[in-house]
């Protein structure tokens, strides 16, 4: 009997994570067969900058991986993230090719063409694309375009796009470790799948991934990604200024960063450390929400997630400073089951594994070619990144 097998891989610039899961036949949500984790070297801020130890990280995880589903890892999904993944809005056009002036695919995919010839690609890749609005003949047009007809479609879209150097290098060290990418899906996309319900997106929602070195927001209206952005700054940051705070080594700081504190130190002065970095991120955010004409205007709020939305006061803070309401991002893919996935650095691996089943967005045959060209310069891009 063949079984419906799905993997994800999420190499962050702290922790790689390797998931498998098993679709059962009828089943909405995967039964996860498999788990590796490993510490994550060569990696900064979401760029491989040393290819050898990135490719070891990834083939431990994939080991362990290996080792407690049975099954051989030789094809899965791939997340991007880092500071180079942004989503840009573009606009584009179409005149309708049949003489009846009746809407075709073909029609809708010459507009979003066209978007993508509009933005400015000198190094950087197309990842995803979503169309956030189509208009026929001047009309918005809501629901299914095929079959109306008109003269000419336009369409705006929300492109994401990320560093083609970066993209090149991350193909190339997970297939150093063994693993043929099937799909490289966009970190924050994989992330809303499991941390966001329909409504939330529906309605307006911002998903806040704080990760060790860098921050992503995403902000969802009527169900589509409107915009995405990532900032160079992150948990570890938090870290660092408790550990030169107290004085104290990272370990520990780690600790107290997630309310672990003891008598010996002070916890005012450890929430003061905590909120004056929280605020810089805090201030990106909220200038980015400005920016899009959406500061306040969420009605879903803030959802948290990633390894640094662990991190102690975290929600009454962003509620006093973003004026909306705020939450750590939760799943119910695993029912009342206890496991450590329930942990939302796990969600991007997680939202990886599902999407063979139903992750939108990608259009196809944007990186078939990039496959092609990676596997044919694999050798001398690894050479490049090696010291």
């Amino acid at each position: 009997m063949i079984r419906n097998i799905s993997v994800g891989i999420d190499v962050g610039s702290a922790t790689t994570k390797v998931l498998v899961g098993e679709f059962a036949k009828g089943e909405k949500n995967p039964k996860i067969i498999g788990v590796g984790e490993s510490e994550t070297r060569g990696v900064r801020r979401g760029y491989v900058v040393d290819a050898l130890p990135a490719a070891s990280s990834i083939k431990r995880a994939v080991l362990m991986a290996e080792k407690s589903s049975g099954i051989k890892i030789k094809r899965a999904f791939i997340s991007v993230g880092g500071i180079s993944l942004r989503g840009e809005l573009s606009p584009g056009s179409a005149i309708i090719s049949k003489a009846d002036g009746e809407v075709t695919n073909l029609d809708v995919n010459k507009a979003l063409a066209e978007c993508e010839d509009n933005l400015n690609l000198n190094n950087k890749k197309v990842v995803q694309v979503f169309p956030i609005s189509f208009r026929l003949d001047g009309k918005e047009v809501l629901g299914r375009l095929e079959g109306m007809r008109g003269n000419k479609l336009e369409v705006k879209a929300l492109i994401l796009t990320c560093s083609l150097q970066h993209l090149e290098d991350l193909i190339a060290v997970i297939a150093e470790a063994g693993v043929e990418t099937i799909d490289v899906i966009a970190s924050p996309i994989a992330l809303a799948q499991i941390a966001l319900s329909e409504k939330q997106k529906i309605v307006g929602v911002a998903l806040v991934d704080v990760g060790s070195e860098t921050t992503s927001l995403s902000v969802f209206e009527n169900g589509l990604p409107v915009s995405v952005h990532t900032f160079p700054i992150g948990g570890t940051d938090i870290t660092n200024d408790i550990a030169l705070g107290f004085k104290i080594p990272l370990d520990m700081a780690e600790q107290f960063k997630q309310g672990e504190i003891n008598d010996n130190f002070s916890k005012k002065k450890l929430d003061e450390i905590i909120e004056a970095r929280l605020s810089d991120i805090f201030e990106v955010i909220e200038n980015h929400l400005r920016k899009i004409k959406r500061s306040e205007l969420l009605p879903a709020g803030i959802v948290f997630v990633g390894g640094g939305a662990n991190t102690a006061s975290i929600e009454d803070l962003s509620k006093s400073i973003l004026k909306l309401p705020a939450s750590r991002g939760g799943t119910d893919i695993f029912g009342n089951m206890k496991t450590k996935l329930r942990d939302s650095s796990w969600y991007v691996s997680l939202g990886l594994v599902t999407a063979s089943r139903d992750i939108g967005g990608y259009s196809e045959g944007t990186l078939i070619n990039l496959f092609k060209d990676i596997k044919n310069t694999l050798k001398s891009s690894l050479k490049q990144l090696m010291p």
